[in-house]
């Protein structure tokens, strides 16, 4: 039958629409086609070349490393990234991230077929359909999609391009670490490695499977689940993707099961310029690093950049003595200060810290130390206030956190505190330096320049420079060997002496007195040093003269002014424990000064070496006068001051049960050293040395006017010498550090006795001297 007219033109019709749908099929393949190729070709914004697929720019911190392999810390300004290879990645943590966020990733070609299919079915509420690859595009190149819905679509173009050239580019493996490298886990957190040692305090190849769990979890919104703010969320989230590990065969239900219940367990360890390890030591390196950029630019003429490119810096600080060392201020200096404290009631001490100041006096300091001050500074040049305004200013009472001491550990408290009274609260806790070398390499072992970075920034170990009392007594006794050839157990009598004036530049006849004015009798130089006997000193100064122990400390490395006149036998200079330690280090070196090193080498991120140390090192003694001075300087640890680290003794005093002077340390290995206590109890120092370590310790209160009021705690045998038995115990206690405990190296030809055993004017501890205002006249 024939067709009739109203069905031809329905057939027509029919046809129409048919041929409508494939023109507009084929036209939106072809627009699709076209937006991407338009996209691979730049024409909706710059797209990544070869070159910068191959390396892409990435913001890497600058990673400070420990002799012994750990990181010590890092200089970023907002990316704390250092990367890591896959090598480095634990297998759970890979697993978590496949099943969490790409099932199909070892399937596809930086695209995932059918992912995308079912989220243009479902639009989009099935599920997303970016693949690991599409996401670390998207992290390298242009960051959160665009809430604009054209744009959206022409950045989703640009990231599959991407995705694709990156499979091309790179092996699986190397996707993934990239994209664990990228990523911003929040808290400073860049990248896998900054996240598992900020919140778990452990380098990746260590998390276990919860751990990956948590952090594979916040790839979803690193800042919404944040495990500080949102704990809840953040193991919520956690649980999920144990649910996706279990779900696609990577653990058991019963192991899931278990996991969902637990915690989250972090161990918080915040990676910032003011807390963590070695902090004052990253101050230095801070200021090193400037110093080395301004001289060494790259290839291309411009400058390193010590916060984005990666560098690595390996210092010579050993992270486990560098613990040790920051272990024992923090046991010591908290007993030492609630002492201090005691002393310093208003009660006790209406002045309080400062001692045998007028109010005046007292007055003039604070204004001094508010000109000096950074509120000063802030208030007078970013702020443009009158003088007369910030004076008023630190008169009105402040919201502020101020440092304490709180059950033995260094702590904050928020307070209302006047900016002035802030002030001379600070000045009246005591500050500490310290630093460990290793004598024969000038490797710089440990370095501690103050209680507590945040609050007290001022280093004491190179910066700080304080008068040193009788630890440079050595250099006096050193001189007169060297150039008299003096026996440590040569006598001179004990007996009150003078210099007259104007005979080495002294205006005035110089006398030194011994502490408590004991004289009589004749003592061995071993014994005159251990106990600081102030007249025998002054006799071999007068024989040497005092340019000749000045020229003398110059040679051991000591660069601080020192004016040569006999007073200098008695440590009035004031000098680093920096250089102090240096110049020890001499003696323990068979004569030979080793300038010390703090950093061994740096490359760049793709580990370029691009500068190594080379020692400096000059033979400033001979063997022998080397040997005879660390056998002067170990009589001081047997008869003493420093003989109370041979002993066990603990004695609590006062009502406070924490305030202890003993001194539980037990050491019977050679130990050479000197106390040291300057003007009204104002410093302590020691300096103690075995074979293969030399070790300084200074503590003092920022302004000389707080201070002990007696030498019971306010000399250098109770201030810092317990420092050093702490630490050295501890170092001695980990025995892979290998710290000596052999006898120190005698020359093979040696002239000069050293044998006293059969003098008999050697004393005990109880006769040791310490100095006192009067022996350090200035003169």
């Amino acid at each position: 039958m024939a067709k009739t007219k109203k069905e031809t033109k329905g057939v027509q019709d029919f046809s129409k629409y048919i041929r409508w749908f494939w023109m507009v099929f084929i036209g939106g393949i072809l627009a699709v086609l076209l937006i991407f190729l338009l996209a691979s070709w730049g024409a909706f914004g710059e797209m990544p070349d070869h070159t910068q697929l191959e390396n892409p720019r990435t913001n890497l911190a600058t990673e400070i490393i420990s002799s012994d392999g750990q990181t010590l810390g890092k200089f970023y300004f907002n990316d704390n990234r250092t990367p890591v290879s896959y090598s480095e990645l634990p297998q759970n943590l890979v697993d978590a991230l496949i099943a969490t966020e790409d099932a199909r990733f070892h399937e596809h070609s930086g695209i995932d077929g059918r992912g995308t299919l079912r989220a243009f079915i479902t639009l989009g509420s099935g599920g997303g359909a970016s693949t690991i690859s599409q996401q670390l595009a998207k992290q390298l190149f242009h960051g959160e999609g665009s809430t604009n819905i054209v744009k959206r679509v022409l950045q989703k173009a640009k990231e599959w391009i991407i995705a694709i050239r990156l499979e091309r580019q790179y092996t699986k493996e190397e996707i993934i670490a990239q994209y664990f490298n990228i990523y911003d886990f929040g808290n400073n957190a860049d990248g896998i490695r900054s996240a598992s040692r900020i919140y778990f305090n452990k380098e990746p190849k260590q998390l276990d499977l919860k751990e990956s769990a948590m952090l594979v979890g916040m790839f979803k919104n690193s800042s919404l689940y944040n495990p500080r703010r949102n704990p809840v969320g953040v193991k919520n989230r956690r649980n999920v993707v144990l649910y996706q590990l279990e779900k696609y065969g990577y653990i058991s239900e019963k192991v899931k099961d278990s996991l969902q219940q637990t915690e989250l367990d972090l161990d918080y360890s915040p990676e910032s310029h003011r807390e963590g390890i070695a902090t004052y030591f990253r101050g230095y390196l801070d200021g090193f690093m400037k110093d080395w950029i301004k001289n060494n630019p790259k290839p291309d003429g411009t400058k390193w950049n010590l916060y984005n490119d990666g560098l690595k810096i390996y210092t010579t600080i050993d992270s486990r003595m560098q613990k040790h060392a920051e272990d024992a201020v923090q046991q010591h200096m908290p007993r030492l200060q609630a002492e201090f404290f005691v002393q310093n009631t208003p009660k006790r001490n209406p002045t309080a810290p400062f001692l045998d100041l007028e109010l005046e006096e007292i007055d003039a300091l604070l204004n001094r130390g508010m000109k000096q001050s950074e509120r000063w500074r802030k208030m007078k040049y970013d702020l443009k206030k009158s003088n007369k305004e910030i004076i008023e200013s630190f008169q009105k009472p402040t919201k502020m956190s101020v440092f304490t001491w709180k059950d033995g550990k260094a702590s904050e408290v928020d307070t209302l505190m006047k900016p002035i009274d802030s002030m001379r609260y600070y000045k009246s806790f005591l500050r500490t330096g310290m630093m460990s070398m290793n004598p024969q390499t000038g490797h710089v072992k440990a370095w501690v320049g103050g209680i507590n970075y945040r609050h007290f920034q001022y280093d004491m170990v190179k910066q700080g420079k304080r008068q040193i009392g009788s630890t440079f007594k050595p250099f006096v006794y050193t001189a007169a060997i060297d150039q008299l050839h003096y026996s440590p157990c040569d006598e001179f009598p004990d007996v009150p002496y003078c210099i007259e004036a104007n005979k080495y530049g002294n205006p005035e006849e110089w006398c030194p007195k011994n502490s408590g004015h004991n004289y009589g009798g004749t003592r061995t130089l071993k014994n005159a040093l251990a106990n600081s006997v102030n007249t025998v000193t002054a006799q071999l100064i007068d024989k040497v003269g005092p340019q000749t122990v000045v020229n003398l400390a110059n040679k051991l490395g000591i660069e601080s002014e020192m004016l040569p006149v006999p007073s200098i036998a008695l440590g009035t200079p004031d000098i680093s424990v920096y250089e102090m330690v240096g110049a020890y280090s001499a003696f323990a070196n068979q004569g030979v000064y080793t300038k010390p090193v703090m950093v061994t080498s740096i490359e760049d991120k793709n580990g370029t070496i691009l500068y190594q140390f080379k020692p400096e090192t000059r033979d400033v003694l001979s063997e022998e006068t080397a040997y005879v001075a660390v056998k002067l300087m170990e009589g001081v640890t047997q008869v003493g001051s420093g003989a109370r680290l041979r002993h066990n003794w603990a004695k609590n005093v006062t009502e406070y049960k924490e305030v202890i002077t003993g001194y539980p340390y037990e050491l019977t290995n050679p130990i050479a050293g000197k106390t040291g206590t300057t003007q009204n109890q104002s410093d302590g120092w020691f300096m103690g040395m075995v074979p293969n370590l030399v070790t300084g310790v200074w503590v003092g209160a920022e302004d000389r006017a707080a201070h002990f009021k007696t030498i019971t705690y306010g000399q250098g045998a109770a201030m810092a010498l317990p420092i050093w038995g702490i630490y050295m115990k501890n170092c001695y206690a980990d025995q892979d550090l290998n710290i000596s405990k052999e006898e120190f190296e005698a020359p093979e030809n040696l002239t000069i006795n050293v044998d006293c055993a059969n003098h008999n004017s050697d004393t005990t501890e109880e006769d040791s001297d310490e100095e006192t205002p009067e022996d350090l006249d200035f003169g």
